[in-house]
């Protein structure tokens, strides 16, 4: 039984309709808002469950606000009374506010923080809830959370510092999270996306023509997800998964690098300073690779 946040369109949808076919149950949660998040709609979770009832499956909609503590643990709720367990979260409702950081609004950077950051923390820590009290309760739990990161969060892109910023921050909740549930009988771990959905389709980053559109559609992400579902992942977990049409890998995180003597005098850190951006591996490019140098 899986919980899908920010599932009307994009992604969202692919996962539901993926698990489903799978034979999962489905909550299909999305708000129905608009890219930048104002509005509110019930009609896009109600489609995907049409679609997935249609085809034989078994879904129910949600319209909840998940990046509001009431809500989250409201979608929590429904899953269980509906279904009668909650096995699988999977966190992927999210907006887009890009501004440059001199020009970003606060409200621009609280809707975004709040929609991806704490609209993770809220339906995650009510399901970890949950299963820790069914472990409590003598039963066995094999649960999974699933977040979603970015490119921009794990490497960066320029005019998405609120977007990045929260996106990173799921990746290290996601780490973390992993660290502490697994006691409990449950995997979490995160993607990082790149596909063509309406979120993405004006920063023209894919390239045109149709078999660009097709290789980087977001049909391509939910396999993985569908996989990290299932109990075949049990040995997986904190690992944030860098995914398109053209390329799956796990992405690497930090890590100290080379090393020397610290000194107290300002005035002589220069020369180690140097030493160790000189010996340091330059950060990635927006997809995962090492900014070219010199």
């Amino acid at each position: 039984m899986c919980i899908v946040t920010g599932a009307g369109r994009g992604i969202g949808r692919e996962h539901s309709l993926l698990l489903a076919a799978q034979g999962a149950k489905v909550v299909v949660n999305d708000l129905g808002g608009s890219m930048d998040g104002t509005g509110h709609e019930e009609g896009p979770a109600q489609q995907v469950v049409n679609e997935i009832v249609a085809a034989g499956g078994q879904a129910v909609a949600n319209t909840d606000d998940i990046s509001s503590w009431d809500g989250a643990e409201r979608i929590v709720a429904q899953a269980v009374d509906t279904f009668g367990r909650l096995d699988v979260l999977i966190n992927n409702a999210g907006i887009l506010r890009d501004r440059m950081l001199a020009t970003m609004t606060e409200s621009d950077w609280d809707a975004v923080i709040k929609v991806h950051l704490k609209g993770t923390a809220g339906p995650s820590h009510f399901a970890a809830a949950y299963w820790r009290e069914q472990v409590k309760a003598g039963e066995t739990v094999d649960g999974r959370i699933i977040n979603t990161s970015s490119p921009s969060g794990i490497y960066g892109n320029v005019g998405q510092t609120n977007y990045g910023a929260a996106k990173a921050g799921i990746a290290a909740m996601t780490i973390i999270a992993a660290m502490e549930l697994g006691r409990y009988g449950v995997t979490v771990n995160a993607i990082a996306p790149a596909a063509l959905t309406r979120m993405t389709e004006s920063l023209g980053l894919f390239g045109e023509g149709e078999e660009a559109k097709e290789k980087m559609g977001p049909q391509w992400i939910a396999p993985i997800v569908c996989w990290l579902a299932s109990t075949e992942s049990a040995e997986i977990t904190g690992r944030v998964f860098d995914v398109t049409g053209s390329a799956l890998s796990i992405s690497e995180g930090w890590h100290r690098g080379h090393t020397v003597e610290p000194v107290q005098d300002p005035t002589k850190l220069g020369p180690l300073v140097k030493e160790l951006a000189g010996r340091a591996r330059p950060n990635a490019d927006m997809f995962g690779y090492d900014i070219k140098t010199g």
